[in-house]
């Protein structure tokens, strides 16, 4: 078996009942063995010769209302070789676990904190982890905003030593997946790239993007002028073909409409006169208008 040298984080938001894993590895598709996460239950990443069964077994006994910590002894109970893993976990009341065994590959370790935990293994020292914490602690946004500026600290202080070249984040709440139809909220992959937490921390921009919705003070009014930088930007794609008027018609808001689609903007779409300021930044980097 070959070893999963990884560093991860584990982490809950009480506020909004998230739940997440975060993680890096010079490994192929790290996202496919580490992060297991489940609204209600938990969050397990599994790794250093991971036991991928430490994911659905953890979590089904963190929904079944064991702590972090009963969770994890009964886990390392059960397996032979528990000295080869490292595993870290957050229940469904946030409190976090993690275990080291001896014969994970130095420099290896674990930070504990409330709500979250840090592990790693084979990673260039104890500085990669400190800088996750302190990055975690320290960040705002929402739960994947900081975990992804704690894999991003991580992997800037070190991270793996020998190199770089995956990176995961999956994110979950109850009725956070597409259509509200699993939990499922966050769950993006670099499978191979030369700086994969860049990547993710690019994608996770995409991922607010393209589903989160308009703020109230994002809301811009479609003016006289804004008007006319539409209708510039729809002819410029080949949406519009009408003059440059200034006023926001039938024809303009069609055509506007129909540019959302194509790009998936549509959670951004706004009926009336105005325009999310978002989505219309987006627009104009897209098409070189900006």
């Amino acid at each position: 078996m070959r070893a999963c040298a990884t560093f991860s984080i584990v982490a809950f938001d009480p506020a909004r009942q998230e739940w997440g894993v975060a993680v890096a590895s010079k490994f192929l598709a790290a996202g496919a063995v580490v992060p297991w996460a489940r609204a209600g239950a938990g969050a397990v990443a599994t790794q250093s010769y991971a036991n991928t069964r430490f994911g659905p077994e953890g979590l089904a006994r963190m929904a079944q209302g064991l702590s972090a910590e009963e969770t994890l002894a009964a886990l390392l109970a059960e397996d032979p070789e528990r000295e080869k893993r490292q595993v870290g976990l957050v229940d469904r009341q946030g409190r976090a676990a993690a275990f080291t065994g001896s014969e994970c590959l130095p420099w290896a370790g674990h930070r504990i904190g409330e709500g979250f935990c840090c592990q790693g293994n084979l990673l260039v020292d104890e500085r990669t982890l400190e800088a996750m914490a302190e990055a975690f602690v320290n960040a705002s946004g929402e739960l994947a905003d900081r975990l992804v500026a704690a894999l991003l600290a991580g992997d800037r202080a070190g991270g793996d030593r020998r190199g770089r070249q995956s990176a995961a984040i999956l994110v979950v709440r109850e009725g956070g997946g597409y259509g509200g139809f699993n939990d499922r909220y966050m769950d993006l992959r670099v499978d191979d790239d030369p700086d994969p937490v860049v990547k993710l921390r690019d994608l996770v921009e995409l991922h607010h993007l393209y589903f989160g919705t308009p703020r109230p003070e994002d809301l811009l009014p479609i003016d006289e002028a804004l008007a006319r930088e539409i209708q510039r930007l729809l002819r410029h794609t080949g949406h519009y073909s009408g003059e440059i008027t200034g006023v926001y018609d039938e024809a303009t808001r069609r055509a506007l409409e129909t540019l959302f689609g194509i790009e998936n903007l549509e959670e951004r779409w706004q009926p009336g006169d105005r325009i999310d300021r978002v989505a219309w930044e987006f627009l104009r980097r897209r098409f070189g208008m900006g």
